[in-house]
């Protein structure tokens, strides 16, 4: 992704840079004209995502768990703490690492950016609103959590990393900002990862039925890696220190995902439905008011044209 922002940053690191989000993040900054430290314990991100800027002098690349003391030899003055299990399928298989990330990984960001001076931004989610009881979700909606239930080791795990962010910046001064990310997709994601379009992508392209669960009425709100992306830099370079929700708040049912999948792939596959997990969220749709007002930012990239890239990824992905 080119982005037309002037470089404001000479040295930033990010933790879980080799992961989906994260190495789109390490994309746009080098593109930017920043020179980037990617973190990564590679437990669930891949290294083929970063493989384009392996070959950059700009770009170095740690294989170093977030749960442990971060250390960095030279000057930065961002930190991007993304390093977390995000799909179901990893926090599930991941419970204590999950939880683990969110409290030492970001205790341990939090010190590299006061040691070092540096804006931080912590990667947080629209899960730390639980199954709402209100729509959409502003900022200042406290949410419906299960804090025992299946997914509660990535919502409590972000909800912590919120508090221990705020934390930070009143007790130390640290200059931190907390992004709130609604279901962003796009290219680099695992076909197996648990999440609902790289599985009905995955699905119709080998002409499988798509499993939808429930009866499909469950809505989402789609927003393309790149919109995400933008919306992430913006935050950094304000001095906004947030909540903000960065999400589309335009809504989709799973069942319409599905038949759009379908449509946008030309499958001949099916829908079929299977039982719906615990605590599944009935509804979720981002107010992007804030985001509008202090970051001038929305997404730009429709679902069509974002599933039509996406597609086109995997179809690559499955031709070599």
């Amino acid at each position: 992704m080119n982005t037309s922002a002037a470089p404001r940053w000479r040295h930033a690191v990010v933790t879980g840079g080799a992961g989906f989000v994260g190495s789109h993040l390490c994309a746009a900054l080098l593109d930017q004209g920043t020179d980037v430290t990617c973190i990564d314990d590679l437990s669930t991100g891949a290294q083929q995502n970063i493989a384009p800027f392996l070959g950059s002098q700009r770009f170095t690349f740690q294989r170093a768990n977030a749960c442990r003391p971060l250390e960095v030899d030279r000057p930065v003055d961002l930190v991007l703490h993304f390093a977390s299990p995000a799909s179901p399928a990893d926090y599930l298989r991941l419970p204590v690492h999950t939880l683990e990330t969110g409290s030492l990984g970001t205790r341990n960001a939090l010190a590299l950016a006061r040691d070092h001076q540096a804006r931080f931004v912590l990667a947080s989610t629209s899960e730390v609103y639980g199954d709402p009881q209100r729509h959409p979700q502003s900022e200042d909606y406290w949410g419906n959590v299960n804090p025992v239930g299946p997914r509660s080791v990535y919502d409590e795990a972000k909800r912590f990393g919120e508090a221990l962010t705020t934390a930070e910046a009143g007790a130390n001064g640290v200059d931190t900002g907390i992004v709130r990310l609604f279901n962003t997709y796009g290219p680099r994601m695992r076909g197996y990862d648990g999440r609902a379009v790289p599985t009905f992508i995955r699905q119709a392209l080998a002409g499988e039925p798509l499993t939808v669960t429930g009866d499909g009425r469950q809505t989402r709100s789609l927003c393309y890696v790149d919109d995400t992306v933008r919306g992430i830099l913006a935050a950094a370079a304000s001095d906004l220190r947030g909540p903000v929700n960065l999400g589309n708040p335009v809504e989709i049912t799973m069942l319409e995902l599905a038949h759009l999948v379908v449509e946008l792939t030309g499958s001949r596959s099916t829908v079929r439905f299977i039982e719906r997990p615990t605590d599944d969220p009935a509804v979720r749709c981002p107010d992007i008011t804030l985001a509008r007002g202090k970051l001038q930012w929305e997404p730009r990239v429709t679902a069509h044209e974002g599933l039509r890239r996406t597609i086109g990824w995997f179809r690559q992905r499955l031709a070599a």
